[in-house]
C-alpha cells in the first residue's frame, strides 16, 4: 500500500491515479485534439489572407504551401488521441502467454473505468 492510500484512508489503487488520469483523459487529450487544429488551420489561414491582400504571388504561393502543411500536421495531431487509445486497448487486452488470462494491470482498470463526472 502507497503512503498516500494510507494517509487518505482508502486502499483503492484507483483513487490515488484517478485525478491524474480525468485531467490526462478529459482534459489535456481533448485540447490537444481539438484545439491545436483549429489553432493550426487558424493561423495558417491568417496567414494565407494576409498573403492574398499583399498580392504578391510569391508570398500566396508560400503561404498557401504552408497551409496545406499546417492542415496536414493537424489531421495528424487529431488522430494522435485515437493512435494512444487503440495503443492503450491493445496494450490493456494482451493476455499473459504463461496463463492465458488477461492482467491488464492496476493502469488499465483505472483507465477505463475512469468517467467525466
Amino acid at each position: 500500500m502507497h503512503l498516500f492510500q494510507i494517509l487518505i484512508g482508502t486502499t483503492d489503487a484507483c483513487s490515488t491515479m484517478r485525478p491524474i488520469i480525468k485531467v490526462l483523459k478529459f482534459g489535456f487529450l481533448p485540447i490537444l485534439q481539438i484545439g491545436i487544429p483549429i489553432i493550426l488551420i487558424v493561423l495558417g489561414s491568417i496567414d494565407l489572407g494576409k498573403a492574398v491582400i499583399a498580392s504578391d504571388d510569391k508570398e500566396v504561393k508560400q503561404a498557401t504551401q504552408r497551409l496545406i502543411k499546417r492542415c496536414i500536421y493537424a489531421v495528424a495531431i487529431f488522430f494522435v488521441v485515437t493512435i494512444v487509445n487503440l495503443l492503450m486497448n491493445l496494450i490493456g487486452d494482451m493476455s499473459d502467454p504463461a496463463t492465458g488470462n488477461i492482467d491488464p494491470g492496476e493502469w488499465w482498470t483505472c483507465w477505463s473505468t475512469t468517467e467525466n463526472e
